[in-house]
């Protein structure tokens, strides 16, 4: 038999090394200087333009980046340029619920509203967006994160904001959508701690891959 309370020190044991691997992933993400963040960010926005899955979803869900994170704004103008359509997240605070609520143009980004963690979403009396999940669901979800590993596991910020929505799009009529997460390659790690409710990602796309 296993020794009582085994699995609480497990969980905390992952939680610990999660939180390790967050605080050297973040002094990685510091030592990046801002034109390399550039740099890569654009030349995975080539790859995303190109790349098959991207080019037949109609229904795209993107992050708005945050300045540790690939730049997404030359992604969201394709989107546009292509009569595709745009769903970005709103975090609610305090809790891990999100919805994706859709942009009506780049320039509608204008709009948007600076939340106390610097990242820019719809308002909460912003109520005329239609939701993916209310509507036809999506095809695409571009997925950030702070580490990931070539398995497809993905470290995030520990709020669990996308792994929660994706349960929610598994019980969406058009099922689980394809996952694909933009990854600076100083981001890649051998080996992400993961627990069984962690949803892998479908593919990760950075420099070298």
């Amino acid at each position: 038999m296993e020794p009582a309370g085994d699995g609480g020190a497990m969980a905390a044991a992952l939680r610990a090394a999660k939180q390790q691997l967050r605080a050297e992933l973040r002094q990685r993400l510091r030592a990046l200087s801002a034109a390399e963040k550039q740099r890569q960010s654009r030349l995975l926005g080539r790859k995303v333009i190109d790349h098959p899955k991207y080019q037949e979803s109609k229904r795209i869900a993107i992050f708005l980046s945050m300045p540790d994170e690939v730049q997404t704004e030359e992604i969201i103008k394709d989107i546009f340029k292509q009569g595709k359509e745009c769903f970005i997240p709103r975090y609610k605070p305090q809790s891990n619920h999100m919805d994706m609520l859709k942009l009506s143009s780049a320039e509608d980004m204008s709009s948007l509203a600076l939340t106390s963690w610097n990242i820019l979403q719809p308002s909460d009396d912003d109520t005329a967006r239609e939701e993916a999940l209310a509507g036809g669901g999506l095809d695409l979800i571009f997925m950030p994160g702070l580490g990931f590993d070539k398995k497809g596991n993905r470290l995030g910020r520990g709020k669990g904001y996308y792994d929660t929505y994706l349960e929610r799009c598994m019980k969406h009529p058009r099922g689980k959508p394809y996952t694909i997460a933009l990854a600076f390659r100083e981001q890649i790690c051998e080996s992400v701690p993961v627990t069984e409710n962690d949803v892998p990602i479908d593919e990760i796309l950075y420099e070298d891959c």
